[in-house]
């Protein structure tokens, strides 16, 4: 065994390290398209694991600890187990289901195949010990239920032949003496009125021997959610009353019910009113470089619902702005009850390619509901949803990079 102490194990380092599919690969080895992980989420407890690959399939995972223990423990327990010395080992999980969810399918009617790869994963509230989540890829979100089974085989042991004569004698001799009890009609027999003798005495019964025991889950879709956005979904959320969430794509997000299918509620729509116009700007922007995206219409990147208050939500854009929303003020959330962005402190350092890389790609709401993470380019940036005109603090991922892009030319497309 080693002899260092709990405290050096804590100022280790941890060595992080990507990957996009499972499992040790070879240099140079083909990795199939299908295998690549497309999404991934832990639920509330971090004791499980959902990750869904562009094969359409979710793997279950779940924490090595939590199948040891068993039991559910709040966030306090689960922060004393983390000052603990047991908690200085790293967490290990282990595969616990996997699942085929979506497949790939074709718009005949706007000639447009539909990949199975699975966009989000996200948790649902738990009941009657069975896991709920949701998955969705470009244009379906679906409800899983997964259930666990406990899964037992049994051995049969050899019987003696002393003991299975007396058996034989003990049932015969049961069988002459109920002959004088009165019976009743069960539909189709005549059936005894006290409990038949069974064919395996005690003894035979205490040698039948249950030689393992596993679990089993079984996933089971309970509702399909379809036809409901015509751009591709970028987000799924659910909302803190255990009851709605959101879905949204690029230009809408639309509020469903989980035991409702076949409704929904549009709740913010920045679609403009002439689609020939949002268009016409695309290849705006394509043909003239220098044009500024900031006069281009935004479209929406993410989508979260606060963790605790359900009426209010937020999106993000790609203009790079986060839209605080309070579904209480109006049926459609047209008007942003808060918006968070950056105030520009250099005017004139706008460009084309600034502009780009200033594109949320996703927001997240931490625990307390207070902050909202943002994930652009370039930063993760922490917001407090009070301060609206600049993040609490920017953490630069690629700064590395920035030099480059401040160099690139216009008609340079290795951006």
């Amino acid at each position: 065994m080693s002899s260092s102490s709990p405290d050096s194990s804590l100022s280790a380092p941890l060595h992080w390290k990507f990957s996009q599919v499972f499992g040790e690969k070879a240099p140079g080895e083909d990795v199939q398209n299908s295998d690549l992980i497309s999404a991934i989420e832990f639920d509330k407890s971090g004791r499980h694991l959902a990750v869904g690959d562009r094969g359409g399939r979710v793997i279950i995972f779940e924490s090595k600890e939590a199948e040891e223990t068993n039991e559910q423990r709040s966030r306090i327990e689960l922060e004393a187990v983390d000052f603990s010395s047991k908690a200085h080992r790293r967490p290990i999980y282990q595969y616990k289901a996997e699942f085929q969810s979506h497949e790939p399918e074709f718009d005949y009617l706007k000639s447009l195949e539909i990949e199975e790869k699975i966009n989000r994963v996200r948790w649902c509230m738990t009941h009657g010990g069975s896991m709920f989540l949701l998955s969705a890829n470009d244009k379906t979100v679906k409800l899983w239920k997964l259930k666990e089974h406990k899964v037992k085989q049994v051995k049969e042991t050899d019987h003696s032949s002393a003991v299975h004569s007396e058996n034989g004698l003990l049932a015969e001799a049961s069988y002459i003496s109920m002959q004088g009890k009165p019976t009743v009609p069960n539909g189709h027999d005549m059936e005894w009125t006290t409990n038949a003798v069974k064919n395996i005495s005690p003894v035979q019964e205490a040698q039948a021997k249950i030689s393992s025991l596993e679990d089993s889950v079984r996933a089971s879709c309970r509702k399909v959610y379809a036809h409901a956005h015509d751009f591709n979904i970028n987000s799924v959320s659910n909302n803190s009353d255990g009851e709605t969430f959101i879905s949204a794509d690029d230009l809408r997000i639309n509020l469903w019910n989980l035991d409702v299918k076949d409704q929904c509620f549009n709740i913010i729509d920045i679609k403009p009113s002439n689609m020939e116009d949002l268009t016409a700007v695309t290849m705006h922007v394509l043909l003239c470089p220098n044009f500024i995206l900031a006069l281009c219409s935004e479209v929406i990147t993410s989508a979260e619902f606060h963790p605790s208050h359900c009426n209010l939500l937020a999106y993000s854009s790609s203009r790079g702005f986060i839209h605080l929303i309070d579904m209480r003020q109006s049926a459609l959330c047209d008007k942003s009850a808060t918006i968070l962005q950056e105030t520009e402190h250099q005017p004139g350092s706008k460009s084309f390619f600034t502009e780009i890389i200033a594109s949320i790609s996703d927001i997240k709401f931490v625990n307390d509901g207070q902050c909202i993470l943002s994930r652009d380019f370039m930063n993760l940036k922490l917001w407090d949803i009070r301060k609206d005109s600049m993040p609490v603090k920017v953490f630069k991922v690629h700064e590395h990079l920035r030099p480059k892009v401040r160099l690139f030319p216009y008609e340079d497309k290795t951006l």
